[in-house]
């Protein structure tokens, strides 16, 4: 799979978990020169996630990326990886 944003490929890999129908891609398959830093955080039942932001020839997508760095018990299959917000193209 891939995810897309303006027109670039910032992530792919065939070693996808899907929980909750987000496609979550290994943090070593994020193209790190595409990645800026984000302060939002959010909570749910899967631990606290953390953003990072895109930035894609020119164009700003705020938290667009969340991992967990400490997911919860019931959600261990997402340590180490990163899905993408609305707006972010995922496919095969």
């Amino acid at each position: 799979m891939k995810a897309i944003f303006n027109g670039t490929v910032v992530a792919e890999s065939s070693d996808i978990v899907t929980l909750e129908g987000e496609h979550y891609f290994p943090r070593a398959a994020l193209n790190e020169q595409y990645v800026t830093f984000s302060n939002h955080r959010s909570s749910n039942w899967m631990g606290q996630a953390q953003y990072l932001s895109l930035f894609v020839n020119g164009e700003m997508k705020p938290d667009a990326v969340w991992f967990y760095p400490e997911p919860s018990e019931a959600a261990q299959e997402l340590k180490g990886r990163v899905a993408f917000v609305a707006g972010v193209k995922i496919e095969d």
